[in-house]
């Protein structure tokens, strides 16, 4: 199966930008980071949700969490779970999102998945659920089934990068790989480059670093009972 490409961008690019990219490339959804987030502190995302839709571009709300490598806040806990669950919640009813539609907590580790972590993802999942919103885990190709087993409702997506230092990627026309391609067969969504420097005019130096993704749907955020997510 086919996907749609999209992509994510931790500043928001621009409205001008974005037409570009909507009118001259193949890409058709974005991620979207909710913030201030614990592990990211930038808001230029935020108050672009009705400019972006109006493009006719999908939206995959992004909400960085807690971590346990890397930058960050480092405090995952079944609590804090629960306490940046409903923040999460906050941050998208305030951005006027759909009840329904889905938010992704971003784990940006790769295994294993502590226990510590395991009780944080548990805590999250069900206060997003709880407040009427589907909830979406971004994580590492290596356990997204460990993710599935902890709580199946959730859509993943996964990551499974060749490369993570930047990178000149040509063109217009970016994959449109089946998401199961990430090694994950229950795949919502796979980001499969990262740090691609893409040419657009209007951008910084012409250039716009992003990540490329593939979905299963056009707007991976959306409410979509039709899709359910199924293991691997």
């Amino acid at each position: 199966m086919a996907g749609f490409a999209g992509f994510d961008a931790a500043d928001y690019p621009g409205d001008g930008v974005m037409a570009w990219l909507k009118a001259h490339t193949n890409l058709v959804w974005c991620g979207y980071y909710l913030g201030p987030a614990p592990s990211h502190g930038d808001t230029s995302w935020m108050g672009t949700r009705a400019a972006i839709t109006a493009l006719g571009m999908g939206i995959a709300p992004i909400y960085v969490g807690q971590q346990v490598t890397g930058p960050g806040s480092k405090s995952p806990s079944l609590a804090q779970g629960t306490t940046d669950g409903g923040e999460a919640a906050d941050l998208m009813t305030s951005e006027a999102f759909t009840p329904g539609s889905c938010v992704y907590l971003d784990l940006e580790n790769g295994p294993p998945l502590t226990q510590p972590l395991r009780d944080y993802v548990a805590g999250w999942y069900d206060a997003v659920s709880a407040r009427g919103f589907q909830p979406g885990v971004y994580c590492s190709h290596a356990f997204a089934d460990q993710i599935h087993q902890l709580r199946s409702g959730a859509r993943i997506w996964a990551f499974k990068v060749s490369t993570v230092t930047p990178h000149p990627v040509p063109g217009t026309n970016f994959p449109t790989s089946d998401p199961a391609g990430c090694g994950y067969t229950g795949a919502f969504a796979w980001q499969l480059g990262q740090n691609c420097q893409l040419t657009v005019p209007g951008a910084p130096q012409g250039t716009l670093l992003a990540d490329l993704d593939v979905a299963v749907t056009s707007d991976p955020g959306a409410p979509n009972p039709q899709l359910p997510i199924v293991g691997a």
